[in-house]
């Protein structure tokens, strides 16, 4: 009996979700994404759930509210609700509590995504990366105790140490931190994932994840923290994004650097990371490009 094809909603959907997984890593293939979801499941199956749940509320927010269809495709209205779901599942015991708090917060995300896409386009501002996941991360965490919210039992981590080892292993670690994974097999997976997107792509993302691993040995962050990818995960990320001008590789390295030196601040005052370095040394490099080509104009003319 011959099989019936799915139907063009059906395929439009599954590939909307899938994508939503690879735009974490600032890519649209649904090969990817499916990798990634398949990291998860190997790296940490109990927070699969809550990662599914919060791309597809993400995604149907998008659907109900009529925003672009392109942009629904292409997974940014998804990655948001994923990384949220992911960042819940591994801060609190689940419940349904918690399920219904992922729904709410990766509904809000594509609402607070919307408008951040629609002034980068019309009014030529930076772009809103993860700040949705970030910013409503932030005020979730801060409510999870008046919310009565049990804090996940996490296994205690084991101690690493500079070597032959953990070192290399710690670059695979920082691409697997990006979603929560702190084991190399899941990073491994996730590697394997951007290389089915392109060769450039996970050659970046090695490199990110590397050079963050040596600026962070070098400035004195705390080892623990390095080689537990805790710093590569951003290193990894900026590269993604600076790497594309390959007429400017220091700012590559600038941005990496800036991720480094920033990422320490927000412990200070009292804030979980996240990506938040990631945005803001891509932001600062991004403006920095901006006001270096309007100034360059005006120097031409004075010549």
């Amino acid at each position: 009996m011959q099989r019936l094809p799915l139907r063009p909603e059906v395929r439009s959907w599954a590939s909307a979700q899938l994508n939503g997984f690879s735009q974490i890593f600032l890519q649209r293939h649904p090969g990817c994404g499916a990798l990634i979801l398949l990291a998860i499941a190997i790296g940490a199956p109990d927070l699969l759930g809550g990662a599914l749940l919060g791309g597809a509320v993400g995604w149907l927010t998008a659907v109900r509210r009529r925003y672009a269809r392109e942009d629904i495709e292409a997974g940014l209205y998804g990655y948001n609700g994923v990384l949220l779901g992911l960042l819940l599942s591994v801060r609190f015991e689940l419940s349904l509590y918690l399920a219904l708090l992922i729904i709410c917060a990766s509904g809000l995300s594509s609402l607070l995504l919307n408008p951040l896409l629609k002034a980068v386009r019309q009014r030529n501002w930076l772009p809103a990366y993860t700040s949705p996941f970030v910013a409503l991360g932030w005020l979730l965490l801060a409510l999870g105790g008046p919310l009565e919210l049990l804090p996940s039992s996490a296994p205690a981590a084991l101690p690493l140490q500079p070597g032959w080892i953990d070192t290399p292993l710690a670059v695979v670690r920082g691409i697997g931190q990006v979603i929560f994974l702190d084991q190399p097999l899941a990073g491994a997976c996730v590697i394997a994932a951007l290389f089915l997107a392109g060769w450039r792509v996970a050659l970046w993302a090695l490199l990110g994840s590397t050079t963050a691993l040596a600026l962070a040995s070098l400035v004195g962050m705390p080892m623990q923290a390095v080689l537990g990818g805790l710093f590569s995960l951003n290193g990894a990320l900026i590269a993604l994004v600076l790497g594309k001008d390959f007429r400017r590789p220091w700012c590559v390295l600038a941005g990496i650097l800036l991720g480094v030196l920033l990422q320490p601040g927000f412990a200070l005052i009292g804030l979980p990371a996240m990506t938040a370095p990631f945005i803001l040394a891509c932001w600062l490099v991004l403006a920095a490009k901006r006001l270096m080509g309007m100034a360059q104009p005006a120097q031409r003319r004075l010549l």
